[in-house]
């Protein structure tokens, strides 16, 4: 199946979105435990989302990372992720997009989200030709993200380790049947016309 090239594909319900985020033990257990992050997590750092399960896959490498070990799915408000998506700037220059250099670094110092384009992974979390959203929050996005937009958070490291397991043992149909289904995310040209590359 052909995708565009830059496309939000993301778990979704009328009202939420779930995105993914792997932590050490010391944060991931009580955040999922808890359905909030712990005071040791640290609001004025940029914590970046995905709502790709095997771009976190990738990332975490299958939660086997050393400070990545708790792998959670935070399902989150689809009113707080358009807020970020609305407030956000690409992480690099892009000419098409901003005026100048120096335009674009004007909006990435203002904005307290930023997006990459990263590509999306196989189940052998091989590239491929598509690309899976990263969202990068800071300063007033990351305390909204954590203070108001999380709904429930899953710990899904066990998840996540069964995955690999499959598709270790050659098991890709069985693998995809735990895989979470991520439909294309509604968010329409007036959320992502300054996000396309």
């Amino acid at each position: 199946m052909e995708h565009p090239k830059h496309q939000i594909r993301a778990a979704h319900t009328d009202t939420t979105v779930t995105v993914y985020q792997a932590y050490a033990p010391h944060i991931g257990e009580p955040t999922a435990r808890n359905g909030r992050f712990p005071a040791a997590w640290r609001r004025e750092r940029m914590t970046w989302i995905k709502p790709s399960f095997l771009w976190m896959m990738y990332r975490c490498g299958w939660g086997t990372k050393e400070g990545q070990e708790t792998v959670l799915a935070l399902e989150i408000s689809r009113e707080g992720f358009d807020w970020a998506l609305a407030h956000a700037c690409l992480s690099h220059y892009e000419p098409g997009v901003h005026a100048d250099a120096a335009d674009w670094k004007r909006q990435l110092k203002q904005a307290p989200a930023r997006v990459q384009w990263d590509p999306e992974r196989d189940l052998h979390l091989r590239p491929l030709p598509h690309r899976s959203l990263q969202l990068g929050l800071a300063g007033e996005a990351s305390r909204r993200y954590a203070d108001e937009w999380i709904v429930s958070v899953t710990d899904v490291t066990e998840r996540a380790r069964r995955v690999r397991e499959l598709v270790a043992a050659g098991a890709l149909d069985r693998a995809r049947t735990l895989l979470p289904t991520e439909p294309v995310y509604p968010a329409g040209d007036a959320l992502l016309t300054h996000l396309r590359p």
